[in-house]
């Protein structure tokens, strides 16, 4: 059980200068840059400002570790693993609030969401790598046709601020369980937590150079880990933008496959049969507005029939408007803090913008507490929104939903369909044939049915059209880390 005492006290406490962990070492880079928390806008650390040249020793580093780690076998990756794992989660308060202080999500989501998943992720795959096996080919008497995988050797992953241990978790632990070596580089925001868990596997006994981690700039760090030609694949969760140019950067060096995770914007469905009003409420709610709409699969574009509409707007309103929004180290805070002064500021836009288009706001929005000098904003309902509004069309990351009104099924469909994106959704209907129908022509990577979230390690997150390609999570994530190779052996 959390205890606020507890919170605080490790809150309380200085962070030194952080390096980068690069072949079982922490190395200073030649230059730094402040770490500032959304708590109150203050700096409460540095790291370092890698450069390209950090970045060739933690790919070298990875690359001379590569045939050791490979060797040992799949029982030896196991037992490491197993026990990072069980360090995450005996040092899952120190994550929680280190990371509450990197990126301002609320404490009571981030203790869950963050290092207990994380640690989650790694079990998991620790115990599915012994278990997965290679094929016999149904051949010809004469002819033994095996399928070996191999992993593909030194893996680069850049993963985003929102949620770093969680989203790091799922691209390190199935890489590193299928026999690659690992460079890492984090979101210049928030790297504090993944810095932190590079030193725990270290202590699980991983061998120096297998997990190494490099802060810096996308601009120079990730571009030179993009770029680099002894970089066997590049796992990426994060803006479209950067996504197309990760893609460049892999044309322009050695062609190293790039999975790109890249966002949505979902659509959740609300039907007029809907089974219990007040959970689709509650459920649509925290599926918007928990940890300030920061999440890759926030249902940020709510269609609601018409039937219901002025009911269910009603109170999701009166929902939202008792949300306590406030210091996200405190466990009387619902919602934490923006993670920086520039998303605040583009938050800030985009409802400027949808005002602008014809949209309504009809609660929240403002900017509060600005006097402590952190980043808050109000959870801001915006309606009238139209397909064709930025609003509808373009990914906020905020604690901003945008409110449609529709008639048919489908009316809805198009309307669920008319973006760019397509990672997550979720339909709320008691007709199992609306259900099923909606799953179908949906082009979303998740449906979700009568609820919004809560999918677990065992099944795969990934995207349609421009939310991308490649699957964390589940055993598919493996087939990202692995190579197939035939051995076709005569017998005659």
């Amino acid at each position: 059980m959390l205890e606020q005492g507890a919170i605080d006290r490790l809150a309380a406490q200085s962070i030194a200068p952080q390096g980068h962990v690069i072949g079982g070492k922490r190395l200073a880079g030649e230059a730094v840059f402040d770490v500032v928390s959304p708590i109150d806008g203050r700096v409460f650390t540095s790291i370092a400002e890698g450069s390209v040249a950090d970045v060739d020793r933690a790919v070298a580093a990875a690359r001379a570790a590569f045939p050791a780690w490979h060797r040992a076998g799949p029982t030896f990756r196991k037992k490491v693993l197993l026990k990072l794992a069980e360090l995450i989660e005996k040092h899952a308060l120190e994550l929680a609030v280190l990371g509450v202080r990197d990126n301002g999500t609320e404490i009571s989501m981030a203790l869950k969401a963050e290092p207990l998943s994380a640690a989650g992720t790694f079990r998991y795959y620790a115990e599915a790598v012994d278990k997965v096996y290679d094929e016999i080919a149904p051949t010809s008497q004469d002819v033994l046709a095996l399928v070996h995988r191999e992993p593909l050797g030194v893996v680069g992953a850049i993963v985003p601020w929102n949620f770093p241990l969680m989203i790091g978790s799922w691209k390190v632990a199935p890489a590193l369980a299928a026999g690659n070596t690992m460079v890492l580089k984090p979101a210049e925001i928030a790297s504090l937590t993944l810095l932190r868990i590079a030193e725990l596997a270290l202590e699980a006994g991983m061998p120096e150079g297998v997990f190494n981690v490099v802060t810096g700039r996308g601009s120079v760090a990730g571009k030179a880990l993009a770029l680099h030609m002894d970089v066997d694949a590049l796992a990426f969760t994060g803006s479209g933008p950067v996504g197309r140019k990760l893609l460049e950067y892999s044309a322009q060096s050695n062609l190293k496959r790039a999975f790109l995770e890249l966002g949505g914007k979902s659509p959740n469905i609300v039907f007029d049969d809907v089974a219990d009003l007040d959970k689709a409420v509650k459920v649509s709610a925290n599926g918007i507005f928990r940890n300030s709409g920061q999440v890759c699969v926030a249902g940020s574009r709510l269609l609601v029939q018409e039937g219901i509409y002025d009911a269910f707007l009603e109170k999701l309103a009166a929902m939202t408007a008792k949300y306590r929004v406030g210091n996200p180290l405190s466990l009387e805070s619902d919602i934490g803090a923006i993670s920086s002064a520039d998303q605040l500021a583009k938050d800030i836009a985009f409802l400027e913008t949808a005002q602008r288009e014809g949209g309504t706001i009809r609660t929240g929005g403002k900017r509060l507490f600005e006097e402590t000098g952190g980043f808050y904003l109000s959870p801001a309902i915006v309606e009238g929104v139209t397909p064709d509004m930025t609003l509808s069309r373009e990914e906020v990351f905020g604690p901003v939903l945008a409110v449609t009104r529709f008639k048919t099924m489908e009316e809805a469909i198009a309307i669920a369909n008319s973006t760019v994106y397509g990672l997550a959704s979720a339909v709320w209907t008691s007709s199992l044939a609306t259900a099923h129908t909606m799953v179908r022509a949906i082009n979303a990577g998740i449906v979700h049915v009568n609820t919004y979230g809560g999918a677990d390690i065992t099944v795969p997150l990934g995207g349609f059209k421009q939310s991308g390609f490649g699957r964390d999570k589940s055993l598919h994530a493996l087939d990202k880390y692995t190579d197939l190779k035939t051995a076709w052996i005569d017998l005659k």
